[in-house]
């Protein structure tokens, strides 16, 4: 399933592969660990009892479980994204090429940073790059010599 967005109390509404519309539960293992966004899909275990809630969220795909379904051909067609899998596999040979071009970068530089692409981005927060000028540095050693 794929979450449409949080109605709050550790609800969530979810979309199915054919557009039926129900809310699903967050169990509490999951509450304060894992947060989920709009778009992201689940794994969902159905319950009986509720009539607004369906199911209880068991486990929440990232996109390396996304790809080894895709790989498998089990992933739903009613998920696939606008150009289906020939937009995919197009991202997926531009990261190539990418990865190839910075793992050269990588080898001539002697900094053994590592690849960030991967990580969580905050988007609640500004993106501000720092940089370090010795301009501001010399204008002050000017004016303690005078």
């Amino acid at each position: 399933l794929q979450i449409m967005g949080s109605n709050g109390n550790n609800l969530h509404q979810a979309v199915t592969e054919s557009g039926e519309k129900f809310l699903l539960s967050m169990p509490t293992k999951f509450r304060k660990n894992i947060w989920i966004k709009r778009g992201d899909f689940v794994i969902v275990d159905p319950i009986e009892e509720g009539d607004k809630v369906k199911g209880e969220i068991s486990f929440i795909l990232y996109r390396d479980h996304i790809n080894y379904l895709r790989k498998l051909n089990i992933w739903p067609n009613g998920f696939e994204v606008a150009g289906g899998k020939e937009q995919i596999q197009k991202k997926a040979q531009g990261d190539d090429t990418k990865s190839k071009e910075d793992n050269e970068e990588d080898e001539s530089s002697s900094s053994d940073s590592e690849d960030d692409r991967d990580l969580f981005v905050n988007t609640n927060r500004t993106n501000v790059q720092y940089s370090e000028s010795d301009d501001s540095d010399k204008d002050e050693e000017e004016e303690h010599e005078d």
